[in-house]
């Protein structure tokens, strides 16, 4: 599709990753899951080439990220690299993007997709995002919804409405993460699908919908526009972004607009949130661990270990008569933790900041 762009959100701090992921090394920069040493960021760039080129791919992130994200794609133009001042959650992040497409190419249509989750069947993916892309000629917006694979109380989900051909439906509604009584019961019925946070609309749409639905985000973005155009982007960004509404597109944009939908999908998707989901991800032995070829491992079932340290190299990580545990080392810091218990990696970071470590 000659008319076909990107927009990556790429922001965060991604805590749920300490101690490799810090506020100058976030997520999606890390290395977590697919190609070894390939970052979730260069991975999730790499497999739209096929069908986007790097001239048509924009990255917004943060202002301290920059250039990070410049050294993990430089085959990127500089230009498309998008420096937010403050963050203020997708809406406005999406909105300025759009705005910025919409100089470039009026009829361009947008694909939004976060720059840190896995894709194991990339061809699958493709096909998913070809179709919904298509599906902006007669919807004003069009997601992917994953199919479910587990009754998960950690994603929104959409419930199917009538079947618009092939794998589309139009959305019915979206529901807010449930309960577990709840998540069971829609996996059951096969009428919902989670949310993946993907976005496909034509430019001039989706202004028209931020300006229906978020007029405040809508004159930022406007103001934000015109300063563009006269040469003067830079300054007008720095005193209007910060201001602008901090409101999610879901909850500004997706729940309020009518003829949503959706492209049911099934291409091994995972928003790798935690130490555990590195280790679903990655390659084990018969065992059950995922370790570096010189790991010793004696009586150890079910652990990762990962060495995301300067030079790991020369480093050899003994575990002798542990079973699920996550192993995490980095230059200054290492964790120890039951896989089950990843999430729990928050309070590890509370503790370091009421020490002021």
């Amino acid at each position: 599709m000659s008319k076909l762009y990107a927009v990556i959100m790429a922001g965060g701090a991604g805590t749920r990753f300490w101690p490799a992921s810090r506020p100058d090394r976030p997520k999606q920069l890390l290395p977590l899951a697919g190609q070894p040493g390939e970052p979730l960021l260069a991975a999730t760039v790499r497999r739209i080439l096929p069908i986007c080129p790097a001239e048509r791919i924009l990255v917004v992130t943060a202002n301290h990220l920059t250039a990070a994200m410049r050294a993990a794609l430089p085959d990127l133009p500089a230009e498309n690299f998008l420096s937010e001042p403050a963050p203020r959650n997708t809406a406005p992040c999406i909105g300025w993007a759009t705005a910025t497409l919409a100089r470039r190419d009026p009829d361009a249509v947008v694909m939004v997709l976060p720059s840190d989750h896995f894709i194991a069947d990339e061809a699958g993916f493709r096909s998913a995002v070809l179709e919904a892309a298509a599906l902006t000629k007669s919807c004003a917006i069009a997601t992917i919804g994953i199919t479910p694979t587990r009754p998960e109380t950690g994603y929104g989900y959409m419930e199917k409405g009538a079947l618009l051909g092939g794998s589309a439906f139009e959305v019915k509604r979206f529901v807010e993460k449930p309960d577990r009584a709840r998540a069971e019961t829609y996996v059951t019925s096969g009428q919902y699908l989670w949310n993946s946070g993907m976005f496909f609309f034509r430019a001039r749409a989706m202004s028209d919908m931020i300006g229906k639905h978020l007029p405040e985000l809508a004159r930022g973005i406007a103001s934000i526009d015109r300063a563009a155009a006269a040469g003067n982007e830079a300054a007008e960004l720095a005193r209007v972004f910060p201001t602008l509404p901090a409101i999610s597109i879901d909850h500004g944009v997706m729940e309020k607009a009518d003829g949503v939908a959706m492209v049911a999908g099934n291409f091994g998707w995972s928003d790798v949130g935690s130490w555990q989901s590195s280790w679903e991800l990655a390659a084990k032995d018969t065992d059950g661990n995922a370790a570096p070829p010189n790991a010793v491992l004696i009586d150890a079932r079910g652990n990762l270990v990962s060495d995301l340290s300067s030079h790991p190299s020369g480093r050899v990580v003994a575990l002798v008569g542990v079973h699920d545990l996550a192993v995490v080392i980095t230059d200054d810091a290492l964790l120890v933790i039951p896989r089950e218990r990843a999430q729990d990696v928050r309070k590890a970071l509370e503790a370091l900041h009421d020490r002021k470590v």
